[in-house]
């Protein structure tokens, strides 16, 4: 019975959120329904448990949201991330549109752009060539998830996505960890991806279907419109790449740099020094793009752009690090039931081979696809999880570096369900419905999930990381 009262639960957050109603209300809500339906108090399982986890997470990852998102909307309003993905698809071409595609999305992704930054900036480029083309508009939303949401969200090492950088708080490792196994997984998603996307337009293709007509939200590109050059436009994404590399691999903090507080009492203090370097590198990563992209594009803005368009990154962040504070929040009081000991022992007694990776997979990327974020749900199971599974690693001989790179993969795996944010947004965008294009994300969104576990099986054959 007390299993039921958090299915119930679970099952009412993800319904509210397919409906369109915000997990920040909502996810409490749910929280305290079950801890009421299992005895616990209410107010103290709101005030303090709830929301002491979900601050937790705002301190450790906040300026890493609002950073990147700061850094995605200088490059929109400078018209930096245009210029890339119009050098990159008109580059290779109609003959490989969604080639095309793909590669902007990988691009702006890996250098730091937000996912749903590289939805704007993309989509208007990848409905003129796909018209162009006389590909079926249908497979837009696809072919952008698959470069958007995928390898270099969370499979290549370095990548600055959240989802790669929150596993270095729970294990200690940088964002490089495991760079041969995250560089095949992502390399095999890229690749099975394709060749069904390619499979889909060549059915269409074959049965008489071009790219459609009366869509909505066809976008307008003016031909004279002035885009700075692809070399000096890419300056701000590798500047971030360059300096988050030096960071993370060359430069060494010292150890005993919080000694330098002395009797300070410091409220949510890092365990050490190394569960937060990550994060510390790529602030200053990101906070150099940021730099390098005004001095480059700021004569691209209008008068006061440059404070429009810092304000908005900075109001823009505060909705998706909510988001995903209340996720973790709600896994937390989750966590806390009686109810749920039953499931965590099921989880982490899931014992395929000798080492904890295929619990972290799974458990992973069940939270993911319940909450429809793939950090949250990370998060949450790392919140919940992550010391046994190090513990279990420790005794086997494994290396932390694999349970990050497993984790940030199976994240990005069943999270792109119909109620995650961003596909809903990138619908959106697109002005297309899930019943036009979501069957062929859901086909990435297996494949991200089938690769995780093809990662698992390479590391326990070769033992390489």
């Amino acid at each position: 019975m007390e299993v039921m009262g958090i299915i119930l639960s679970l099952f009412l957050l993800m319904f509210f959120a397919y409906r369109g109603f915000s997990v920040i209300l909502f996810a409490p809500v749910f929280a305290l329904l079950a801890a009421s339906l299992q005895g616990l108090p209410f107010m103290p399982s709101y005030t303090e448990l709830f929301m002491g986890n979900a601050v937790t997470f705002v301190k450790s990852f906040f300026p890493v949201f609002m950073l990147g998102a700061v850094f995605g909307k200088v490059m929109e309003d400078t018209g930096l991330a245009k210029s890339i993905a119009h050098s990159i698809i008109k580059g290779i071409g109609k003959k490989q549109a969604m080639l095309s595609v793909v590669l902007a999305c990988i691009v702006l992704t890996y250098g730091g752009v937000s996912v749903f930054v590289v939805v704007f900036a993309v989509y208007p480029f990848a409905a003129s060539l796909f018209k162009e083309a006389d590909i079926p508009k249908r497979l837009i939303p696809a072919t952008m998830a698959l470069g958007s949401f995928t390898i270099s969200m969370d499979a290549m090492p370095g990548t600055p996505q959240i989802q790669n950088i929150i596993p270095t708080n729970f294990f200690g490792t940088n964002v490089y960890a495991a760079p041969i196994c995250g560089t095949l997984g992502g390399l095999l998603i890229v690749c099975i991806c394709m060749f069904w996307l390619e499979h889909r337009r060549k059915t269409a293709q074959a049965a008489g279907e071009g790219y459609g007509v009366g869509h909505t939200n066809e976008p307008q590109i003016r031909e004279d419109s002035v885009l700075a050059d692809w070399k000096l436009a890419v300056l701000p994404l590798l500047s971030v790449l360059v300096i988050n590399y030096v960071m993370t691999q060359m430069f060494v903090w010292d150890p005993n740099i919080f000694s330098a507080f002395g009797g300070i009492k410091i409220p949510l203090l890092a365990p050490a020094v190394k569960n937060v370097a990550a994060i510390w590198a790529l602030i200053i990563a990101i906070t150099v793009g940021i730099f390098v992209a005004v001095l480059l594009g700021h004569k691209a803005l209008p008068k006061g752009g440059l404070a429009k368009a810092l304000n908005a990154g900075t109001i823009g962040s505060l909705l998706a690090i909510m988001n995903t504070a209340s996720e973790v929040g709600y896994g937390n009081v989750i966590a806390s039931l009686p109810g749920f000991k039953a499931i965590s022992a099921a989880l982490i007694g899931i014992h395929i081979g000798n080492g904890p990776l295929v619990s972290e997979a799974i458990t992973v990327t069940t939270l993911a696809g319940i909450t429809g974020s793939a950090s949250g749900g990370m998060s949450i199971a790392l919140n919940l999880m992550a010391n046994d599974w190090l513990a279990w690693a420790n005794q086997i001989g494994m290396s932390p570096e694999i349970l990050h790179r497993v984790a940030s993969m199976a994240s990005g795996g069943m999270d792109s369900l119909p109620h995650n944010g961003a596909i809903i947004t990138l619908l959106a965008v697109c002005g297309l419905t899930h019943r036009q294009s979501y069957p062929d994300i859901f086909v990435v969104t297996l494949t991200k999930t089938f690769v995780a576990f093809v990662v698992i099986a390479f590391y326990s054959i070769t033992g390489l990381l």
